[in-house]
């Protein structure tokens, strides 16, 4: 029995090896491989043999690996079969992607829904029905889905969403509520994950995700930063002004009150993000202020993050993506006027290309890259369902 454990435990380690080097490598012929690895030729073939009638990678023709020799024949990865299903409840919308092995998005979907007065059993059924539709989208294109993630706006340990007070959550424990299998993480620390392996990100920086409430995902050396309690990252309840108005924390000054998107449109009298936009393409005063006060509030409170984490990157996304041309100076300003004393120069502050959808993508990113790490669960599951 213990002679089975150490087998199937080494040849585990030894598929996520083999996975890796084709996912770093590829294509790559298994001679290669084998020389990478340092397994023998006969232990790569039939692992890539295993991996081949699993979907995860495909044979693409002849390569040379180098003056002498026939041509062997080449590995990649592939994105046919495996995928993972990415969701996000946010105050405003909900969304759901579909990303298969190679990290090639394959399907999109998002609503916009009003999920500040829902009850959570309301939302996540609202979810369901989304989530079910890309499954079944995935399923008619031949993608088998390894596992899914939902990115949540709040404060999450061990799938407990303890509270996300723009949704006014409390105490919510998803699995209870939603029918479908499911991981759950906060939305920020998903959209820095999103913004690292789908954006254009370097391997260390500060992710600043705002919507209705604003987060941020610290990433070094390639390595999300959790906390010890998964819970970093509450940019949004750093206090700007001691004195400002009621945060919904219970707190007061928080950036969420001055740079958060129901504070921007509240400062001009706008409803929607669209509008804000049209009026700051005007240079409608009220609109251009709005944006003023706000990224000046933005850039105090980054101030602190910088002095106590020293990014190298500063990366604005969600919807602070779309209003970066009239917030970037702002920000920029306020980091300047109170670093400069200490440090040469202020940290790089960069827009991100994927916006609202950083999330989602992290989401189910997270499931593709543990796929890639642990091939051996994937592979088990599709033998027993064979």
């Amino acid at each position: 029995m213990t002679q089975a454990v150490r087998h199937d435990s080494m040849r585990a380690r030894n598929l996520g090896v083999v996975l890796g080097e084709i996912r770093r490598n590829g294509p790559v012929t298994r001679a290669a491989l084998a020389e990478i690895t340092g397994l023998t030729k006969t232990t790569v073939s039939k692992m890539v043999g295993d991996l081949i009638e699993a979907g995860m990678v495909a044979e693409s023709g002849a390569l040379r690996d180098g003056e002498r020799g026939r041509p062997g024949t080449a590995v990649v990865l592939s994105g046919r079969r495996v995928a993972a299903l990415g969701l996000e409840i946010n105050v405003d919308y909900l969304s759901a992607c579909v990303v298969d092995l190679t990290l090639a998005v394959r399907l999109r979907y998002s609503q916009a829904v009003d999920n500040r007065a829902a009850p959570p059993v309301e939302t996540l059924s609202h979810l369901a029905e989304l989530a079910h539709r890309a499954v079944d989208e995935a399923r008619r294109e031949g993608l088998a889905i390894a596992g899914s993630t939902l990115a949540v706006p709040g404060l999450v340990d061990g799938g407990l969403v303890h509270t996300a007070p723009n949704l006014g959550w409390h105490h919510v424990r998803v699995s209870d509520l939603l029918d479908l299998p499911v991981e759950v993480d906060n939305e920020a620390n998903l959209a820095a994950l999103g913004e690292l392996w789908f954006g254009s990100a370097p391997g260390d920086f500060l992710h600043v995700s705002g919507e209705i409430g604003i987060g941020a995902g610290l990433v070094v050396g390639g390595t999300l930063f959790r906390g010890a309690r998964g819970l970093a990252g509450e940019l949004g309840h750093v206090v700007v002004h001691p004195d400002g108005p009621a945060c919904r924390c219970g707190g007061r000054g928080c950036l969420e009150r001055y740079a958060g998107q129901e504070a921007l449109l509240g400062a001009c009298g706008l409803t929607g993000v669209p509008e804000l936009l049209e009026s700051l393409r005007a240079g409608e005063p009220g609109a251009l202020e709005a944006c003023e006060r706000a990224g000046s509030a933005l850039g105090i409170a980054l101030t602190s993050a910088i002095h106590l984490m020293d990014p190298g990157t500063i990366v604005l996304g969600g919807v602070f993506a779309p209003l970066f041309p009239w917030i970037r100076d702002p920000v920029r300003q306020a980091m300047a006027a109170r670093l400069t004393g200490m440090r040469h120069t202020v940290p790089d502050l960069t827009v991100s290309r994927l916006g609202s959808d950083a999330a989602p993508l992290g989401a189910a990113g997270q499931i593709i890259h543990r796929v890639l790490a642990n091939p051996i669960a994937t592979l088990t599951r599709r033998g027993e369902n064979a």
